[in-house]
């Protein structure tokens, strides 16, 4: 069995790779499996650059193929915010709750409320080119939290098939559409096509 690292220590993350992954044959081992820690800062613009930065880091110093993503929100109307600081927006420590309130105060007067999940993972094979599978669940954004599910803005992205927000469906509902999902699939027809 081939194995293939995440750059990822993310639990939830780790199971839905090992899911998708294990049944084409290869071995998923994730960031606390490396034999020594290692801190990524992620400076990229961009989701693309995020999730190359951090797979190319894993690659090339152990030699071994790996896999990262990177994801966020996207707002039109705020410029394109959180966007590729959704995890660290209004800081790092501060909870989506607030987040969330703070966001949708924001858009309290604006007309466009398109907004959109980004999904981008990067594969990096020793001796390659990375490869970057980018999709997207379009939304809009909520006028109040709706939904205990999900996690992180899930509560504020309202999804027009569902008729309410992503966080107001079942697991399987939002996996079913999701924006990792998705680019998750085309990763797996790479991998089909493209053994490593």
């Amino acid at each position: 069995m081939k194995e293939l690292f995440i750059a990822s220590a993310n639990a939830h993350k780790i199971e839905e790779f090992k899911h998708m992954l294990e049944p084409l044959g290869y071995k998923v081992k994730c960031l606390n499996d490396l034999p020594k820690l290692i801190d990524i800062e992620e400076t990229g613009e961009t989701f693309e650059e995020n999730a190359i930065i951090k797979a190319k880091t894993i690659s090339d110093q152990f030699n071994i193929p790996c896999i990262s993503d990177d994801s966020g929100l996207e707002i039109d109307a705020l410029n394109f915010e959180p966007g590729v600081q959704s995890a660290r927006y209004l800081g790092h420590d501060t909870s989506y709750d607030y987040k969330n309130n703070v966001l949708i105060e924001r858009m309290k007067d604006q007309t466009n409320r398109a907004c959109r999940f980004v999904c981008a993972i990067a594969l990096c094979v020793p001796g390659s080119d990375p490869v970057v599978f980018r999709d997207t669940i379009e939304g809009t954004v909520a006028t109040e939290i709706v939904g205990k599910k999900g996690f992180g803005y899930d509560p504020i992205v309202y999804y027009e098939p569902f008729k309410t927000t992503l966080a107001n469906v079942s697991e399987e509902q939002k996996n079913s559409v999701s924006h990792r999902g998705k680019a998750l699939l085309k990763l797996l027809e790479y991998l089909n096509e493209n053994p490593i």
